[in-house]
């Protein structure tokens, strides 16, 4: 007879066990994904090639992007958008002319009138953004603190003065710059203007089953921080290398004591046994949004082999089966599925 035939029934809660009550608010990480700007910039430091750091520092009205948000330029290319692609070329050009000077200048993108309904450049989004422009040249040492964000846990901050003065700081990585600087082309009330960057989000992925290859680029061009932990070698193989931007080490058990907690971990062994595994470790940790794929009948079987204490503490921060409705079939589909709940849960909404 199976071990399932003598675990103890599943008491009916008042909701189901795979439908968390979710989480109240955004999560306190960054918007976006400017994680690939940042390492961008970090390696045009580390080439020394000429680039200019663009950060928005206010907008107003309907605009593309927000206040905090980063873009990359240099030799005629970019990492990272300011808006759908109108206002870029004209951002190019002055951060061209940053990077040569070796100055921090200043750049008012305006359409809020309605003359800017129409040109080559008009966006029709009646809004307004205010953006610096840093020569990365001329920062000896931003790059330690960039690294320091990009390698996770910690807040990325940068004030910069309509005189120059500039500043950069990540964890215990911090620099100073006294720069020249060109005059803003507004009237600069606020004399001083301060971003802040939160960390990335964390998603452990357990399993490289079929939906991993679509799954994991995804997240990353989300701006997720990925893990991948896969013990069976054919698996890993069917991904290659760089899958995920880090491994779990030995395993599970060891990386929830040696690392920092993530924001999720999905469960998508395609293995019962090795699923259960994982459910058992994660009840005892603080994961706040713990995945399972497979059908319900599946997440009750799995239920019922553990503990009464480890199937409450992981009643309220499960969500099984995982992924939004967005109807359709095969890996492609799940993986947008997960992609889509985990947006919609770092951003505090319905999903």
């Amino acid at each position: 007879m199976s071990a399932l035939a003598h675990a103890p029934r599943l008491p009916a809660p008042a909701r189901p066990p795979g439908v968390s009550t979710g989480r109240a608010g955004p999560l306190p990480v960054c918007e976006g994904n400017p994680r690939q700007v940042l390492q961008a910039a970090l390696a045009a430091c580390a080439a020394a090639v000429p680039a200019t750091l663009a950060v928005v520092l206010e907008t107003e009205g309907s605009t593309y992007v927000r206040a905090g948000t980063f873009a990359l330029f240099s030799a005629g290319a970019h990492v990272g958008w300011l808006s759908g692609g109108c206002l870029e070329p004209e951002i190019e050009r002055r951060a061209a002319r940053a990077a040569a000077g070796g100055c921090i200048d200043w750049l008012e993108i305006d359409s809020r009138d309605d003359d800017a309904l129409f040109g080559g450049a008009a966006t029709g989004c009646r809004g307004m953004q205010r953006i610096a422009l840093l020569p990365l040249a001329a920062l000896p040492g931003c790059g330690a603190v960039l690294s320091a964000w990009l390698d996770g846990q910690c807040t990325l901050r940068l004030a910069v003065s309509a005189d120059g003065n500039l500043q950069l700081a990540a964890g215990a990585a911090s620099a100073h710059w006294q720069l020249p600087a060109a005059v803003p082309d507004w009237t600069a009330a606020a004399g001083t203007w301060r971003v802040r960057l939160p960390r990335a989000p964390d998603a452990w992925v357990l399993g490289a089953g079929p939906e991993a290859t679509t799954l994991l680029p995804l997240l990353r061009d989300l701006g997720w921080r990925v893990r991948l932990h896969e013990p069976r070698a054919r698996w890993l193989a069917m991904h290659g290398e760089g899958c995920g931007d880090a491994g779990l080490g030995s395993g599970l058990a060891d990386a929830l004591a040696s690392l920092p907690v993530p924001d999720v971990a999905l469960v998508m062994h395609h293995s019962f046994e090795r699923d259960r595994d994982a459910l058992e470790l994660l009840a005892d940790a603080a994961v706040p949004f713990i995945g399972l794929l497979g059908p319900p009948r599946r997440r009750d079987d799995l239920f019922r082999l553990l503990s009464e204490p480890r199937r409450n503490a992981l009643r309220h921060r499960l969500h099984a089966p995982v992924g939004a409705d967005l109807g359709g079939r095969g890996p492609q589909a799940i993986a947008l599925s997960i992609a889509a709940q985990l947006q919609a849960w770092r951003h505090g909404a319905d999903a």
